[in-house]
């Protein structure tokens, strides 16, 4: 699985082009999209988890997006405050994250130094 399919499969339901797919993961960093996707690596889900969240805050900016929508009987007004849950999930699981976490789940950082 590569980058992309990555960022597909966590932003499912939300259609993109690929080149609007390579832009969000250039922001995160990631130069080749096409490389493979190392699912053991915690830089790799971090930036993933980071795009996705560019993606959805930017549906989040489609003010068209946020007005109910009545089909049938099924009435759809709540998808700004699903997004938003959706959105504040991810930031929390990013911020659990370490910004200087290693590959190997080492987590620290020097205080002092001389």
């Amino acid at each position: 699985m590569n980058y992309t399919e990555r960022l597909q499969l966590e932003t499912k339901g939300i259609t993109l082009t690929p080149n609007e797919l390579t832009i969000y993961l250039a922001e995160e960093g990631i130069s080749n999209p096409e490389i493979e996707y190392d699912a053991s690596s915690a830089s790799d889900k971090r930036r993933i988890y980071s795009a996705a969240l560019s993606i959805l805050n930017s549906v989040a900016n489609n003010p068209t997006l946020m007005k109910s929508y009545k089909e049938d009987d099924l009435t759809v007004s709540d998808f700004a405050e699903s997004l938003q849950n959706r959105i504040d999930q991810l930031e929390r699981k990013i911020r659990s994250m370490s910004i200087n976490q290693s590959d190997n789940a080492s987590n620290t950082f020097m205080l002092f130094s001389r």
